[in-house]
């Protein structure tokens, strides 16, 4: 089953991003996804199989605004989608495979 990732707020506004080159190596490309899922997994409540209804109810303000991560099958990553809620479907990770 993918994971999925609800995020409250950008980070940083992607126009405000440096303009630098993206490694072109496999290993350079590995090193900024094992960054970027570590940044996930650090600033993210975990909510496992429920992640379609608790994105729901941030979405429709009934629980407080936070980034979420959690398990959505695809037809609850498409209806999510659907309604207009933001949601970024990633592959599952451990957080120990990611050194």
């Amino acid at each position: 089953m993918p994971s999925a990732v609800h995020l409250a707020r950008p980070a940083t506004d992607p126009a405000t991003l440096p303009d630098r080159p993206v490694a072109n190596t496999l290993p350079g490309i590995l090193a900024a996804y094992r960054q970027l899922m570590s940044a996930i997994l650090a600033n993210s409540d975990d909510v496992g199989k429920d992640f379609a209804r608790e994105a729901r109810k941030i979405h429709y303000m009934e629980a407080p605004q936070r980034s979420i991560r959690g398990e959505a099958s695809a037809e609850e990553y498409e209806d999510l989608r659907e309604e207009g809620i933001e949601v970024l479907r990633l592959p599952v990770l451990k957080k120990e495979d990611l050194n």
